[in-house]
Protein backbone atom coordinates (compact mmCIF):
# COMPACT_ATOMS: atom_id res chain seq x y z
CA UNK A 1 0.00 0.00 0.00
CA UNK A 2 2.82 2.42 0.68
CA UNK A 3 4.31 1.28 -2.27
CA UNK A 4 1.32 2.14 -4.48
CA UNK A 5 1.23 5.52 -3.01
CA UNK A 6 4.94 6.62 -3.64
CA UNK A 7 4.35 5.72 -7.32
CA UNK A 8 1.34 7.28 -7.36
CA UNK A 9 2.66 10.78 -5.37
CA UNK A 10 5.98 10.49 -8.14
CA UNK A 11 3.68 9.94 -11.50
CA UNK A 12 1.67 13.01 -9.72
CA UNK A 13 5.10 15.34 -8.98
CA UNK A 14 6.15 14.56 -12.60
CA UNK A 15 2.64 15.72 -14.43
CA UNK A 16 2.88 18.32 -12.26
CA UNK A 17 6.04 19.43 -13.40
CA UNK A 18 5.50 18.59 -16.99
CA UNK A 19 2.33 20.63 -17.04
CA UNK A 20 4.68 23.71 -15.67
CA UNK A 21 7.56 23.25 -17.77
CA UNK A 22 6.61 25.13 -21.40
CA UNK A 23 6.75 22.44 -24.58
CA UNK A 24 9.20 23.42 -27.14
CA UNK A 25 7.22 24.27 -30.32
CA UNK A 26 9.10 22.14 -33.36
CA UNK A 27 10.94 24.45 -35.67
CA UNK A 28 9.47 26.09 -38.56
CA UNK A 29 10.78 24.33 -41.65
CA UNK A 30 12.91 26.66 -44.27
CA UNK A 31 10.81 26.51 -47.59
CA UNK A 32 13.22 24.03 -50.06
CA UNK A 33 15.22 25.91 -52.03
CA UNK A 34 17.45 23.63 -55.04
CA UNK A 35 21.15 23.25 -54.08
CA UNK A 36 24.41 21.34 -55.73
CA UNK A 37 24.60 18.21 -54.06
CA UNK A 38 26.74 16.61 -55.51
CA UNK A 39 30.06 17.19 -58.30
CA UNK A 40 27.74 16.03 -61.28
CA UNK A 41 25.26 18.82 -60.05
CA UNK A 42 28.15 21.55 -59.65
CA UNK A 43 29.28 20.42 -63.43
CA UNK A 44 26.01 20.54 -64.62
CA UNK A 45 25.01 24.40 -63.30
CA UNK A 46 28.88 24.98 -64.45
CA UNK A 47 28.41 24.07 -67.58
CA UNK A 48 24.91 26.13 -67.27
CA UNK A 49 26.66 29.05 -66.36
CA UNK A 50 29.66 29.01 -69.23
CA UNK A 51 27.08 28.42 -72.18
CA UNK A 52 25.10 31.53 -70.65
CA UNK A 53 28.07 33.69 -70.58
CA UNK A 54 29.69 32.52 -74.13
CA UNK A 55 26.29 33.38 -75.94
CA UNK A 56 25.52 36.18 -73.96
CA UNK A 57 28.99 38.05 -75.34
CA UNK A 58 27.54 37.02 -78.83
CA UNK A 59 24.40 39.63 -78.25
CA UNK A 60 22.31 36.92 -77.70
CA UNK A 61 20.63 37.66 -74.74
CA UNK A 62 16.75 36.40 -75.90
CA UNK A 63 17.12 32.79 -75.90
CA UNK A 64 13.85 30.78 -74.61
CA UNK A 65 15.45 28.45 -71.71
CA UNK A 66 13.07 25.74 -71.54
CA UNK A 67 13.85 24.85 -75.01
CA UNK A 68 17.66 24.77 -74.22
CA UNK A 69 16.38 22.42 -71.81
CA UNK A 70 14.70 20.87 -73.78
CA UNK A 71 17.53 20.01 -76.41
CA UNK A 72 20.00 18.75 -73.57
CA UNK A 73 17.34 16.34 -72.50
CA UNK A 74 16.61 15.56 -75.69
CA UNK A 75 20.14 14.68 -76.72
CA UNK A 76 21.07 13.37 -73.84
CA UNK A 77 18.57 10.79 -73.70
CA UNK A 78 19.55 9.65 -77.41
CA UNK A 79 15.79 10.78 -78.05
CA UNK A 80 15.04 12.27 -81.98
CA UNK A 81 15.83 16.07 -81.41
CA UNK A 82 13.70 19.09 -83.23
CA UNK A 83 16.75 19.86 -85.55
CA UNK A 84 19.16 17.17 -87.11
CA UNK A 85 23.17 18.41 -86.28
CA UNK A 86 23.35 20.35 -89.59
CA UNK A 87 20.01 22.17 -89.42
CA UNK A 88 21.14 23.61 -85.80
CA UNK A 89 24.67 24.67 -86.72
CA UNK A 90 22.97 26.28 -89.69
CA UNK A 91 20.45 28.02 -87.23
CA UNK A 92 22.95 28.74 -84.55
CA UNK A 93 25.32 30.17 -87.10
CA UNK A 94 22.72 32.16 -88.81
CA UNK A 95 21.14 33.66 -84.85
CA UNK A 96 25.03 34.80 -83.99
CA UNK A 97 25.41 36.63 -87.09
CA UNK A 98 22.83 38.68 -86.75
CA UNK A 99 23.24 39.08 -83.09
CA UNK A 100 26.94 40.06 -84.12
CA UNK A 101 25.49 42.29 -86.53
CA UNK A 102 23.00 43.94 -83.90
CA UNK A 103 25.66 44.24 -81.15
CA UNK A 104 28.07 46.12 -83.90
CA UNK A 105 25.81 48.41 -85.57
CA UNK A 106 26.15 51.54 -83.08
CA UNK A 107 30.18 51.03 -83.97
CA UNK A 108 29.37 50.96 -87.39
CA UNK A 109 27.55 53.71 -87.13
CA UNK A 110 29.85 55.58 -85.36
CA UNK A 111 32.85 54.95 -87.86
CA UNK A 112 30.99 55.37 -90.88
CA UNK A 113 30.65 59.20 -89.33
CA UNK A 114 33.88 59.42 -88.48
CA UNK A 115 35.32 58.48 -92.04
CA UNK A 116 32.85 60.37 -93.61
CA UNK A 117 34.31 63.44 -91.92
CA UNK A 118 38.17 62.62 -92.35
CA UNK A 119 37.98 62.02 -95.94
CA UNK A 120 37.35 65.52 -96.47
CA UNK A 121 40.72 66.86 -94.00
CA UNK A 122 44.05 68.11 -96.55
CA UNK A 123 45.82 64.98 -97.53
CA UNK A 124 43.40 61.99 -96.85
CA UNK A 125 43.11 59.98 -100.01
CA UNK A 126 40.95 57.61 -100.36
CA UNK A 127 41.28 53.73 -102.19
CA UNK A 128 38.24 52.07 -104.13
CA UNK A 129 37.69 49.81 -101.11
CA UNK A 130 37.10 52.94 -98.81
CA UNK A 131 40.26 52.68 -96.97
CA UNK A 132 41.47 56.05 -96.09
CA UNK A 133 45.34 56.84 -96.12
CA UNK A 134 47.64 59.55 -95.46
CA UNK A 135 51.59 60.12 -95.57
CA UNK A 136 53.69 61.11 -93.25
CA UNK A 137 57.03 59.77 -94.46
CA UNK A 138 57.52 58.84 -98.26
CA UNK A 139 60.67 56.24 -97.93
CA UNK A 140 62.56 54.76 -101.29
CA UNK A 141 63.01 51.33 -100.49
CA UNK A 142 60.87 49.24 -102.59
CA UNK A 143 57.15 47.96 -102.13
CA UNK A 144 55.90 44.80 -100.99
CA UNK A 145 53.76 42.74 -102.63
CA UNK A 146 50.70 40.94 -100.91
CA UNK A 147 52.40 37.56 -100.73
CA UNK A 148 55.81 39.30 -99.25
CA UNK A 149 56.66 39.32 -95.67
CA UNK A 150 57.40 43.00 -93.79
CA UNK A 151 58.91 44.25 -91.19
CA UNK A 152 56.68 46.93 -89.26
CA UNK A 153 56.23 49.24 -86.85
CA UNK A 154 52.80 49.87 -85.78
CA UNK A 155 50.42 51.69 -83.18
CA UNK A 156 46.92 50.92 -83.48
CA UNK A 157 43.75 53.24 -81.97
CA UNK A 158 40.43 53.48 -82.20
CA UNK A 159 38.43 56.33 -83.48
CA UNK A 160 37.85 57.99 -79.77
CA UNK A 161 41.95 57.76 -79.37
CA UNK A 162 41.65 54.15 -77.39
CA UNK A 163 44.88 52.50 -77.82
CA UNK A 164 44.60 48.89 -78.42
CA UNK A 165 48.33 47.22 -79.80
CA UNK A 166 51.51 49.56 -80.02
CA UNK A 167 55.02 47.82 -81.24
CA UNK A 168 57.00 50.75 -80.40
CA UNK A 169 56.13 50.15 -76.29
CA UNK A 170 57.36 47.04 -76.78
CA UNK A 171 60.44 48.36 -78.58
CA UNK A 172 59.94 45.05 -81.13
CA UNK A 173 58.80 45.79 -84.69
CA UNK A 174 56.17 42.92 -85.82
CA UNK A 175 56.98 40.55 -89.25
CA UNK A 176 54.29 39.04 -90.93
CA UNK A 177 53.43 38.39 -94.76
CA UNK A 178 50.76 40.85 -95.93
CA UNK A 179 48.58 37.79 -96.49
CA UNK A 180 47.79 36.97 -93.37
CA UNK A 181 46.55 40.40 -92.01
CA UNK A 182 43.65 41.75 -91.84
CA UNK A 183 42.48 43.54 -95.78
CA UNK A 184 43.10 46.87 -94.43
CA UNK A 185 46.37 45.94 -94.05
CA UNK A 186 47.44 43.99 -96.79
CA UNK A 187 45.93 46.96 -99.15
CA UNK A 188 47.66 49.67 -97.46
CA UNK A 189 51.37 48.46 -96.93
CA UNK A 190 51.28 47.43 -100.68
CA UNK A 191 50.89 51.25 -101.30
CA UNK A 192 54.15 51.85 -99.11
CA UNK A 193 57.57 52.22 -99.81
CA UNK A 194 60.17 50.76 -97.36
CA UNK A 195 61.28 53.65 -95.53
CA UNK A 196 57.89 55.04 -95.43
CA UNK A 197 55.16 56.14 -92.68
CA UNK A 198 51.73 56.38 -93.49
CA UNK A 199 48.31 56.78 -91.20
CA UNK A 200 45.14 54.40 -92.23
CA UNK A 201 41.52 54.76 -91.38
CA UNK A 202 40.50 51.53 -91.73
CA UNK A 203 36.41 50.78 -92.32
CA UNK A 204 35.10 47.84 -90.08
CA UNK A 205 35.21 45.49 -93.83
CA UNK A 206 38.84 45.55 -93.81
CA UNK A 207 39.14 44.96 -90.63
CA UNK A 208 37.53 42.86 -88.17
CA UNK A 209 34.08 42.95 -89.33
CA UNK A 210 31.44 42.58 -86.76
CA UNK A 211 33.40 40.13 -84.64
CA UNK A 212 34.86 41.40 -81.36
CA UNK A 213 39.05 40.41 -81.82
CA UNK A 214 40.36 40.97 -78.31
CA UNK A 215 40.12 44.61 -77.04
CA UNK A 216 38.94 45.94 -80.43
CA UNK A 217 35.23 46.09 -79.92
CA UNK A 218 33.01 44.49 -83.08
CA UNK A 219 31.98 46.68 -86.06
CA UNK A 220 35.15 49.16 -85.36
CA UNK A 221 37.02 51.49 -87.50
CA UNK A 222 40.55 51.25 -86.76
CA UNK A 223 43.51 54.08 -87.13
CA UNK A 224 47.16 52.46 -87.88
CA UNK A 225 50.07 54.38 -87.88
CA UNK A 226 52.60 51.82 -89.55
CA UNK A 227 56.32 51.96 -90.34
CA UNK A 228 57.47 49.60 -93.22
CA UNK A 229 60.97 49.18 -92.23
CA UNK A 230 61.41 46.30 -94.45
CA UNK A 231 60.37 43.81 -96.87
CA UNK A 232 61.86 40.57 -96.14
CA UNK A 233 63.57 39.04 -99.35
CA UNK A 234 63.85 42.54 -101.43
CA UNK A 235 66.83 44.82 -101.68
CA UNK A 236 66.72 48.24 -100.56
Amino acid sequence: MKKLFLVSALAVSLASSAQKKPVAKPAAKSPATPGLKNMTDSASYAIGISVANFYKQQGMKSLNPTLVARAIQDALGGKTTLLSEHQAQTVLMNYMNRAQASKAQPNIDAGERFLAQNRKKPGVKVTASGLQYEVIKEGEGPKPAATDTVVAHYAGTLIDGKKFDNSYDRNEPITIPLNGVIRGWTEGLQLMSAGSKYRFFIPYQLGYGTNDAGSIPAGSALIFEVELLEVKGKKQ
